[in-house]
């Protein structure tokens, strides 16, 4: 007999590992302990197969389940509107940093369609809820930090206003990424934002944590900050 998805990944778990990764990802407590490379490997298969019925049939009861439909869609191979449907019905399933991230990174089909991708995040990055907006943050900072968008993703970070601490974390790490590879409209931006005080000072904080950045400009950096 065929063993279940949820069975094979059982069968790939060490429980040590699900304890280590559990104490990483706060108010979670469905984690089998399967590490990443196996569900990468997974994903792989699935996407060569009928990943339609598998994203059809897919049960989110633990961690590793959400995580894999995330990994199947980006590895996918589809057009561009039928990628981003079901993108868009994962979004939801997002509840905590880990999925959200590694889900971002998968979906490198955004590098083709550069334009559609932007439109699709549009509305995430407006939505009340923390992991749609950070869901669109981690995907600007992957894809967008680039010539051609540089000061429209700067003008888009100041504009989440949201409490969630998983949305200030993900934009401050995503205006320190645009300061390390555009550091004069991203100092421009830095001297002149409504950034919430913690987001601005975990920025600054992660520009000085970056070793692409010289001492000089680090101690400029602390400088800035808020008191």
């Amino acid at each position: 007999m065929e063993q279940t998805m949820r069975e094979q990944l059982l069968g790939l778990a060490d429980a040590e590992y699900g304890k280590f990764s559990a104490a990483l990802i706060p108010n979670i407590n469905n984690i089998m302990g399967v590490r990443l490379p196996e569900l990468r490997k997974l994903a792989k298969a699935i996407a060569k197969k009928d990943w339609r019925l598998f994203l059809k049939q897919a049960e989110s009861e633990y961690f590793e389940e959400v995580m894999l439909q995330g990994m199947v869609i980006g590895y996918a191979q589809a057009e561009i509107e039928e990628l981003l449907r079901y993108t868009a019905q994962f979004v939801p399933k997002i509840d905590n940093w880990s999925v959200c991230d590694s889900f971002c990174s998968g979906l490198k089909f955004t590098k083709a369609n550069m334009e559609q991708v932007w439109s699709f995040l549009q509305p995430c990055l407006s939505s009340s809820r923390e992991y749609d907006i950070r869901f669109g943050v981690v995907m600007l900072l992957h894809f967008y930090i680039e010539e051609a968008y540089i000061s429209s993703v700067l003008q888009l970070l100041d504009g989440i206003k949201h409490e969630g601490y998983y949305v200030k974390m993900a934009v401050a790490w995503a205006v320190s990424i645009c300061y390390i590879k555009f550091p004069e409209p991203t100092m421009a931006y830095l001297r002149s934002n409504t950034l919430d005080d913690f987001t601005y000072n975990k920025a600054l904080q992660k520009v000085t944590e970056s070793l692409r950045v010289d001492q000089e400009t680090k101690k400029l950096i602390r400088s800035m900050k808020r008191k």
